[in-house]
């Protein structure tokens, strides 16, 4: 019987828990195995010279993390701050990062077939982070491949920033 208990969990053991998070009218989805936590959103201390995604640095426990904005990142207009507004920690290639979002949704699992491949848009649209489209029910989620994303060329300069 333990046997069988363990074949029907074994779908969010492979990874496919996300948690989800908002972008102004766009619903995302990211590896829950590299959030660390979720905070409300602080003020940040800036550093100069850095690409205006990035919003600064904070000071989490001793460790100084930089925060990216990825409204500003995604090219999806100006960002407003307000209670809802919160920062995920992310655990990615060995380093600490945060990124603003505009809310926080919930946990959700996805089986393989309710994953459908990222759409090719030509070079108009860069979609290289993105996973792929997760559709439960009626949401269709953009699942963004977040450590690709973090440790980008152009995401490169958080390195230099926070240093």
């Amino acid at each position: 019987m333990a046997q069988n208990n363990m074949e029907n969990t074994g779908t969010s053991a492979v990874g496919n828990e996300f948690l989800t998070f908002t972008l102004g009218h766009e619903e995302y989805g990211i590896d829950i195995l590299k959030v660390q936590e979720i905070r409300g959103y602080d003020a940040v201390t800036e550093i100069a010279n850095t690409p205006e995604f990035i919003k600064g640095v904070i000071n989490l426990r001793g460790i100084i993390v930089p925060i990216v904005d990825m409204r500003i990142k995604f090219n999806l207009g100006h960002a407003e701050y307000n209670e809802l507004t919160v920062v995920i920690i992310l655990n990615v290639a060995n380093r600490v990062v945060g990124m603003v979002v505009d809310g926080v949704s919930d946990v959700i699992t996805l089986n393989a077939d309710q994953i459908k491949a990222a759409p090719e848009f030509g070079s108009a649209i860069d979609t290289q982070y993105v996973k792929g489209i997760g559709t439960v029910d009626e949401r269709m989620l953009i699942l963004v491949d977040i450590e690709k994303l973090m440790t980008s060329q152009d995401m490169d300069l958080m390195d230099r920033a926070a240093a």
